[in-house]
């Protein structure tokens, strides 16, 4: 039986288990990537395990998220990110210098290797053949470490592209046709497998826009072949050495098999308030248009703003309308720059924001209330612009571009002008000064802390009996934005007393302060949930925040792959309803009792909640690894890893 492309990168990664989908395998990780949100903790973490130099091949460290710089809390954090990488080993991109995955894409990716990254997007890298997962911080300190990354080995679901993009539709419609299909729920522990001729015709940063919002579906990673069109954009990018062929076997057997016609795409939009609520331009009228912003790691490459630029050129952008540009990386606006599309963009109007994640995590560049902002990104969800009223759609540059020119939401093929030829440049000019090499002499380098840098919070280990109170119910489609909000908030990060006073801030305000009420009273506060809870970011802030406000256990109808993992990591039990019926029989407020459940995940007893205050009992259930049964207890991974090192 022939191999998958997922098949074969695992299998030479392979340090414990067997390629079966359903069991916990660990591989080796070649490169780890880190953003400056979630760095400061995964670095912190690292440096509590007293390993000399990361032992990857390849670790760097961005700050992209958190360069808005209002107060000096992220500017102190940026100087301890940069001392701590000149120590261990790590190089660094600058401020300035782009997006994680844009910049990784460019100068670091490779086919067949590894990657993991703080950052749930980092399966972008997919795009060139790179088997790339998003994780939790701690796992990537781990691995930072040498250890393994360990996840549950995955089914592969072939996607078949067939036929050729018409003109005025993109790898973004790709996406979400995608996101139509599969939906962002029932997807954990699967991968995204692209081939088909259609596949062959798309550039890699076409397919990396398609990788990125596989994140969105929650799948474990997407990947595309590494063929002629990646030994294209690794030779522009002058890296032409580390390209290799890696494709499936023609006999490879797949957990399921999907095709799409490009042919028979439309320009689409992601509506309010889900990456999966998707529409056909055209079936949505003629909306007023107040905002704008093409950028975001999904749609900020070369090709994606020059053909904002051609569509732009001679034009205006539109009275009522904002519109912002970011590019995904300094390479990509220098050589806007130099081939004439930067003074496009500038003479119709369009403002120029940072190379940087900026207005997609909801940290600048919010509308004004009530507005309709279409966005280039990959996440809608509410209130992460920053305006919790504001409607965001998810489109392609091209229909951004049209509603820019026209002021309202209008379908790209209605122009009526040719569609952009865009040829991408057979050599990038290349400038890496902006990424800094690790010392050769760590042993001379002094870390920096500023006042806003804090340890990793403790966790306490596992008792005998949980014993609280429902201090949330909550429903479906429950995001890390949800749970721990970006934006402003975001920089608490690495001050986890002063950012856990923002748990559950949009639902519900007033959650941190019953929750430290209940903690200093001696009870353990216990979370009940819907469907897919924690989608969205890999912030792992979601599981240290309520842990450190006394969480010991979420009850939901299903979760979501690394923010179940973050939970255990943190000693924070995920446990799902065993019938549906009984998430909808508890109420917020209610007392609970989860006797013994220390020694019944430890022995894979039947797992019993007594509600106290209804005087009824459900069961429910715990799926861990082996592994993971040894983490609980201990109360989180951290706690478990530190043995060994110490």
């Amino acid at each position: 039986m022939g191999r998958t492309i997922t098949e074969k990168v695992i299998e030479t990664h392979l340090v414990s288990g067997r390629f079966i989908p359903g069991d916990e395998i660990g591989i080796r990780i070649d490169q780890t990537l880190t953003q400056d949100a979630t760095g400061t903790m995964a670095y912190l973490q690292f440096e509590s395990l007293n390993i000399p130099r990361v032992k990857t091949e390849l670790s760097v460290s961005y700050i992209d998220h958190n360069t808005v710089q209002i107060g000096f809390e992220n500017a102190d954090d940026h100087r301890y990110l940069q001392s701590i990488a000149q120590k261990y080993g790590i190089y660094l991109s600058r401020p300035g210098n782009g997006i994680c995955h844009q910049v990784h894409l460019e100068r670091f990716g490779k086919p067949a290797k590894t990657l993991i990254g703080a950052d749930s997007h980092t399966p972008t890298a997919g795009a060139l053949g790179t088997l790339a997962f998003g994780a939790g911080g701690l796992d990537v300190a781990l691995a930072m470490a040498g250890e393994p990354f360990y996840f549950t080995c995955p089914y592969v679901i072939r996607i078949v592209l067939t036929g050729k993009l018409p003109p005025w539709v993109s790898a973004k419609d790709i996406v979400l046709k995608v996101l139509d299909l599969f939906t962002t729920k029932g997807n954990v522990g699967c991968v995204f497998e692209y081939g088909g001729k259609g596949t062959a015709g798309l550039s890699v940063p076409e397919r990396a826009t398609i990788a990125n919002m596989g994140a969105e579906c929650g799948v474990t990673t997407s990947i595309f072949p590494s063929d002629e069109m990646t030994a294209l954009f690794l030779k522009a990018q002058q890296r032409e050495m580390d390209w290799v062929e890696i494709k499936a076997d023609p006999d490879a057997s797949y957990h399921r098999i999907v095709e799409i016609n490009l042919s028979e795409l439309a320009p689409l939009t992601a509506r309010p308030h889900s990456p999966d609520n998707i529409s056909t331009v055209r079936d949505m009228g003629e909306i007023e248009v107040n905002q704008v912003c093409i950028g975001s790691c999904t749609n900020s490459s070369y090709r994606d703003l020059a053909t904002v630029a051609t569509i732009l050129r001679g034009k205006a952008v539109h009275p009522g309308v904002s519109l912002v540009v970011a590019p995904g990386s300094r390479q990509v606006l220098e050589n806007l720059l130099r081939d004439g599309y930067l003074a496009d963009l500038i003479a119709a109007g369009a403002r120029l924001a940072e190379n940087a994640c900026g207005f997609c995590i909801g940290n600048s560049q919010s509308p004004r209330g009530k507005a309709v902002s279409l966005r280039t990104s990959n996440r809608n969800f509410p209130g992460r612009s920053g305006t919790r009223d504001a409607d965001v759609y998810l489109v392609s540059p091209e229909t951004a571009a049209a509603a820019a020119v026209t002021g309202r939401f209008t379908d790209p093929r209605d122009l009526g002008i040719p569609y952009p030829e865009i040829r991408m440049p057979k050599r990038f000019h290349i400038d890496d000064r902006m990424i800094i090499k690790p010392e050769d002499k760590p042993t001379t380098v002094e870390i920096y802390r500023g006042p806003n840098i804090g340890p990793p919070p403790k966790s306490d280990p596992l008792p005998e009996t949980i014993a609280g109170v429902v201090t949330i119910k909550i429903g479906d489609n429950i995001t890390t934005d949800h749970i721990i909000p970006a934006g402003r908030r975001m920089k608490y990060r690495s001050n986890i007393p002063k950012y856990a006073e923002f748990v559950f801030e949009l639902p519900d305000k007033s959650f941190p302060e019953r929750a430290k009420k209940a903690r200093d009273e001696g009870k353990h506060n216990i979370i009940v949930a819907g469907l897919s809870y924690g989608q969205g970011s890999s912030r792992e802030h979601a599981a240290i925040c309520p842990m450190f406000l006394g969480v010991r256990a979420v009850i939901a109808r299903s979760f979501e792959r690394i923010h179940a993992a973050n939970l255990i990591n943190f000693g924070i039990v995920p446990l799902t309803f065993k019938e549906e019926g009984d998430y909808n029989r508890l109420e917020q407020g209610d007392s609970l009792e989860i006797p013994d459940i220390k020694r019944m995940i430890e022995e894979d007893g039947k797992i019993t909640v007594k509600n106290l205050s209804q005087g009824t009992s459900f069961e429910v259930v715990c799926n861990l690894s082996a592994r993971q049964k040894k983490i609980l207890p201990a109360g989180g991974l951290l706690n478990l890893q530190k043995r060994d090192y110490i």
